[in-house]
Formats: structure tokens, C-alpha cells, sequence
């Protein structure tokens, strides 16, 4: 029983770790994975796990945008090297590459804030955001489960 709830346990740190901007599904599923958890749960709490604050950033996003300038005092997204990164991104590519780009370049949280403040629509943000974490839980997972087979890792 103890060893169900640890593992349980060690799954929720995956939900919580993805769902946090900066930490996200490039640095947790590798980490998880090397630690030996199952690639397949791990690439789906991860991506629940981001997902979810993504979504809660989206539609809270008002009040979010009110909070931020009032903290920062920002009022423009290109002020900031990550912003500037995210405003040529947009300009080249739209909310699609901004979505697909974002988990690696900025952080898929940073990507769609930055593509509801340059004037994309919730719907459209949700939809490409979503798509573009698929991918990239996809991604991760394949690249870091074969890596370590390949590198012979984990093998006993």
C-alpha cells in the first residue's frame, strides 16, 4: 500500500511540476522518465498537468493581464528578451508558430499570454495550444525513451 501511494505520489509531482511555468513538459517528462516512471502516464499527467494552467491562464486572462501590469508596470510585451523573442515569433509566424514554438523557446504559459496580448482570440489560443503541447508531450517522450534505449541507459 505504501509503495501505490508513493508512486501516486511521484505522478501528482509530475501534474504539479508541468503545470509550472518554467519548469513545463520540456524539463519534467525527461527527469520523470529517467527516473524510471512509466513513459505513457508520464507524458499524459504531464500534459493534463500543462494543459491545465494554460487553460486557467487563457480564460482567466482579464484578470491576469490587469494583475500583471499592475505588478510589473509592463505595458508592452516586447520590453523583455523573452517578449521581444515572442513579438518577432508572432510577426513571422502568428498564433500557430508562437503555439508550436513557444514550449522551447519562451514557455508554452509566456506563448499564449503573449498571443492573447498581440489580439489573438481565446478559442483559436486554446486550440493551437493544445495541439502544439500534444506534439510536444509526444516529443519528449519518444526522444527520451528512446534516447536512454539507445544510450543503453536504465537497462539492468
Amino acid at each position: 500500500m505504501v509503495s501505490f501511494l508513493l508512486e501516486v505520489w511521484e505522478y501528482i509531482l509530475v501534474f504539479i511540476f508541468a503545470a509550472i511555468p518554467w519548469f513545463e513538459i520540456a524539463l519534467i517528462i525527461p527527469l520523470a522518465i529517467i527516473s524510471g516512471l512509466n513513459p505513457v502516464l508520464v507524458a499524459l499527467v504531464a500534459f493534463l498537468g500543462n494543459l491545465a494552467t494554460v487553460y486557467l491562464l487563457v480564460i482567466f486572462f482579464e484578470k491576469f493581464k490587469a494583475w500583471r501590469e499592475k505588478k510589473r508596470k509592463v505595458d508592452e510585451p516586447s520590453k523583455s528578451k523573452k517578449g521581444k523573442r515572442a513579438y518577432k515569433i508572432w510577426n513571422r509566424y502568428g498564433l500557430p508558430g508562437l503555439s508550436f514554438l513557444g514550449p522551447i523557446v519562451i514557455g508554452s504559459h509566456i506563448a499564449a499570454f503573449i498571443g492573447l496580448i498581440l489580439g489573438a482570440n481565446k478559442k483559436s489560443t486554446i486550440i493551437w495550444q493544445t495541439m502544439s503541447l500534444a506534439v510536444w508531450t509526444l516529443i519528449f517522450v519518444v526522444v527520451t525513451y528512446f534516447g536512454l534505449d539507445f544510450l543503453n541507459i536504465g537497462k539492468g
